[in-house]
């Protein structure tokens, strides 16, 4: 499939598509992940990931990757369509802060709005993957297994 954006449709209780994310979801507050909601995600789909990206953020790596990874969680049953929030279940990947879990936002003080992508993807298999995997190295495992994708984003600023 490659990865384009599906008719699946990705929300929270905390922010709305383009609107704050609540100091409780940073690095600055509790610090801790917000309660996510998917629909419409296709009959196919047999387990979930989530990935939680900041373009803006004015970083490249060595691997020519841009911004900075703020949560990879994956293994996630095909019966579920919801993380609670705060959740620890599943399985979680290693986000850029060099931590496994959530690490949220927390944007250099003075450097403007920054937008987070929470992204969910649906795959058709269960693929069992082992945990601590960062971003590129789940995206590289997924990609011929993702049948639908989409996300929600949110916004942070520090003064």
């Amino acid at each position: 499939m490659g990865f384009a954006l599906s008719n699946m449709k990705v929300t929270s209780r905390a922010f709305g598509q383009g609107e704050a994310i609540p100091a409780g979801h940073t690095g600055e507050g509790e610090d801790v992940s917000p309660e996510l909601s998917w629909s419409e995600a296709p009959e196919g789909a047999r387990s979930f990931a989530v990935v939680c990206h900041d373009p803006d953020a004015p970083l490249i790596t060595p691997q020519g990757t841009y911004g900075f990874v703020h949560w990879v969680l994956y293994n996630i049953p095909a019966g579920e369509s919801a993380l609670a929030e705060g959740t620890d279940q599943y399985t979680s990947g290693k986000n850029d802060f060099g931590n496994e879990g959530y690490g949220g936002p927390m944007p250099p003080n003075g450097h403007g709005k920054h937008q987070y992508y929470f992204w969910v993807l649906a795959l058709d298999k269960d693929l069992g993957l082992e945990s601590g995997l960062g971003m590129g190295e789940l995206l590289a495992k997924i990609e011929p297994n993702v049948i639908a994708m989409n996300r929600l984003v949110g916004v942070y600023e520090r003064d």
